[in-house]
């Protein structure tokens, strides 16, 4: 399975804005572009540059590869009705994805690792494809789980934190995800 390695504030840097879930993210300390040429401002860019970095950033946060991430835009684009709304779910129901906004894991790389280590089973069953899409009622547990990360859970998910499981109730909203992504810019970019 592949996975980006490397730099992981290089791109937090060059859009300017925390991607990232560290708590020492150096674009807190420089709101700048990396380089030379970083502190004398930005370069304005065009409307494909634009749509462009919004994809890039929504490849970053959900950790996917371009093949991987292109995939899902080409399954929303299928379906009749609204596609960021189902790009939206997509992204949303991925299993690691899922461990992350229930606290089982403190990033998205920590709970892609669970997944792939064999730590989680989805309705008894032991998965290790960090990608495997939930369905509604589908009920995820960590086997190996350290401490639950305290962060508010979204209202399509439910947690024991006891049993450290978790439980999908419905399908994600998308009007209330935390991250700041225009979906609208990555389906224009697609759609070239």
């Amino acid at each position: 399975m592949a996975r980006k390695i490397g730099a992981k504030h290089k791109l937090c840097r060059r859009i300017g804005e925390k991607l990232c879930s560290s708590a020492k993210c150096p674009v807190l300390r420089r709101n700048y572009p990396p380089g030379i040429h970083g502190p004398k401002g930005k370069a304005k860019l065009t409307e494909y540059g634009t749509q462009l970095q919004e994809k890039q950033k929504a490849k970053f946060v959900y950790g996917m590869l371009e093949k991987q991430f292109k995939r899902c835009y080409m399954r929303a684009v299928k379906k009749t009705g609204d596609t960021s709304v189902y790009l939206a779910q997509y992204l949303e129901r991925r299993l690691d994805n899922v461990l992350y906004r229930l606290g089982l894991a403190q990033t998205r790389a920590q709970a892609r690792q669970y997944v792939v280590h064999g730590n989680v089973q989805v309705n008894g069953r032991r998965l290790d494809r960090p990608s495997y899409e939930v369905a509604i009622n589908d009920v995820v547990r960590v086997m190996q789980a350290r401490e639950i990360e305290k962060r508010e859970i979204p209202a399509w998910l439910s947690l024991d934190e006891k049993e450290k499981t978790g439980k999908v109730l419905s399908a994600p909203a998308v009007d209330k995800l935390p991250e700041r992504l225009s979906l609208r810019l990555i389906i224009e970019f697609y759609s070239r």
